[in-house]
């Protein structure tokens, strides 16, 4: 009988506790849509906005810079008023990216861009250089034309008074870019019926926008032809970053380089890559001069004096790899060498994939502005490129585009999303295409497309799949003929981010696409999964309409072209 009575007892205990938890909504895309429908006002951010000066990734009070030269703009007068903001000039006028190094100025700031723009989220509250192709996407898609145009607008004062399109308009990011999607920008708005009135005064201005936006582009490609851009003599491009030592953006985590030099000397694997170096961690002035010159500059920078862990600090060469890491976007993961530290030595699929894009774009403009010499010249620039990436990148027998090591003259062999990014950017011949498909299962996962079949623990790896690149892959399958599988990974990438909001009400940056929800936990490197989400809003609408298009029930098979 006590038995009975002990068993009664914790059954019933047990049925109180299930019922007291809270019951998760089920997916509701419906609620998914009201979500991001709103979020792109709260996302929007602008000079006369005092919300828009502050930056969460620095402790510093807000600064607002104007180009060299650049008269003061009545809205700027006021907001120095009412948000008690310093507004400052930058010293000279800048050329190219890296013409002035961040520590020249004597704080870091906001960089003035002349129209509205939409954010990431969180503590990204700046405009971000290739997150603002995905953004724009959303916006048009949203039929918020105005405000996707202002953004491009805002590309192109970039050019012209900060020497090209940056990571992001804060003075950290002067000395590097992002992925090259200008140009695919410039086309959205300009294959926007709505961009401009549809009058004769429109047309005009139209062909005036078009023609500007063409010299500034121009100008913003030469960004990477610069010698420090080439990958040896492929004839190909790298990423690089013109300044040194520890990024400043850093000074809100100071765990990440102390976590990266721990997982180093944890690991000795990892420690062959030759990242670390001996150091004290409060060096005295004869340490800090060599630390100098192999390492960081203590003295300079607080992040660097930070990097510290079990009596090593991270090598000049490594921060070398970060920053190149960082201008590529995927920051961090192990694919190019532990926490990517090697960027710089290689040529990625991804970036020469984009370029390739990006001078077939000019080529297409030239022809709308009645420049046929031009489009000559950006013809034979893309086949040229084209060249090279079949050259090195495309492995016959493993059957996919891989990244070229041309520092050691290999290939790579870590499988990530890029594969599919020569789908997007027509470098992928038919056959090509065929085989890259045939490799999806490698990276394919129930919540939409993993960003490499490797859990290295860093969110640009296994399990975690972000929206830009499972964008592109999904509009380079559909575009090369593969509806079906663009439908499926298209609504399985939906479907985690409905699961996602219906849990706790958000959109988020990246999503562990194995378990199919926004549960991220990283092990080392960026630990948040930041709430917002700009590029997520845009690329879910994106998902919807390749939905509707190539079928609204998604199967589990591919078609052929």
């Amino acid at each position: 009988m006590k038995l009975r009575l002990f068993c009664f007892v914790a059954l019933l205990a047990a049925f109180v506790q299930a019922v007291a938890q809270p019951v998760p909504a089920a997916p509701d895309p419906a609620a998914t849509l009201n979500y991001i429908h709103a979020a792109w006002d709260s996302l929007t951010r602008s000079m006369t906005d005092c919300h828009s000066l502050v930056d969460p990734k620095v402790t510093t009070p807000p600064v607002l810079y104007l180009p060299a030269g650049f008269a003061k703009p009545p809205e700027v007068a006021a907001v120095e008023q009412e948000c008690h903001v310093r507004v400052l000039v930058l010293p000279r006028r800048i050329d190219k990216i890296g013409d002035i190094q961040p520590q020249e100025l004597s704080a870091e700031g906001l960089l003035y861009l002349p129209n509205q723009y939409i954010v990431p989220g969180g503590r990204f509250n700046e405009m971000y250089g290739w997150d603002s192709y995905f953004i724009l996407l959303g916006l048009e898609a949203e039929h918020r034309e105005k405000l996707a145009k202002g953004m491009v607008d805002n590309f192109l004062f970039e050019i012209e008074h900060y020497g090209g399109v940056l990571n992001a308009n804060r003075t950290y990011y002067l000395t590097r870019s992002q992925p090259p999607f200008l140009t695919s920008m410039i086309r959205a708005v300009i294959e926007n019926p709505a961009s401009f009135p549809a009058t004769q005064a429109g047309r005009v201005e139209e062909q005036a926008w078009l023609e500007r936006a063409y010299t500034l582009a121009e100008k913003d490609y030469s960004t990477w032809t610069r010698a420090e851009h080439q990958a040896g003599v492929t004839h190909l491009a790298r990423y690089w970053d013109y300044g040194s030592g520890p990024v400043p953006e850093m000074a809100d985590d100071s765990s990440y380089y102390p976590d990266v030099i721990r997982a180093l000397v944890e690991h000795p694997s990892l420690a062959a890559a030759g990242f670390l170096v001996k150091g004290s961690e409060h060096p005295d002035a004869a340490e800090a001069a060599r630390l100098k010159q192999t390492s960081c500059d203590v003295r300079l920078s607080v992040v660097c004096l930070r990097a510290w862990y079990g009596g090593y600090r991270l090598s000049r060469e490594f921060y070398k790899g970060d920053r190149a890491m960082r201008e590529s976007g995927f920051d961090p993961s192990d694919r190019f060498g532990p926490f990517s530290g090697a960027t710089q030595d290689y040529a990625p699929v991804g970036l020469n994939c984009l370029l390739y894009r990006y001078e077939r774009d000019l080529e297409h403009l030239a022809h709308l502005l009645g420049m046929p010499r031009d489009a000559m010249l950006w013809d034979r620039r893309a086949q040229a490129r084209n060249a090279a990436i079949q050259r090195y990148l495309w492995r016959p027998r493993e059957g996919v585009f891989v990244d070229w090591d041309f520092v050691h003259a290999r290939a790579s062999n870590y499988a990530y999303i890029t594969w599919l990014y020569p789908l997007w950017s027509g470098v992928a011949t038919r056959e090509q295409a065929k085989s890259i498909e045939a490799k999806l299962d490698i990276l394919e996962r129930p919540g939409g497309l993993a960003t490499s079949d490797y859990d290295s623990g860093l969110q640009w790896d296994l399990p975690y799949g972000w929206a830009p690149p499972n964008w592109i892959a999904v509009a380079g399958l559909d575009a090369t003929g593969y509806r079906a599988d663009a439908a499926r990974i298209a609504t399985h990438f939906d479907d985690t981010v409905d699961r996602g909001f219906a849990t706790d009400g958000t959109i988020r940056e990246k999503y562990n696409v194995v378990t199919g929800n926004a549960n991220v936990k990283v092990t080392t490197g960026y630990k948040q999964n930041v709430i917002g989400f700009g590029w997520t809003n845009a690329v879910y609408l994106k998902m919807r309409q390749i939905v509707q298009e190539d079928g609204a029930s998604a199967t589990n098979g591919s078609s052929a072209p």
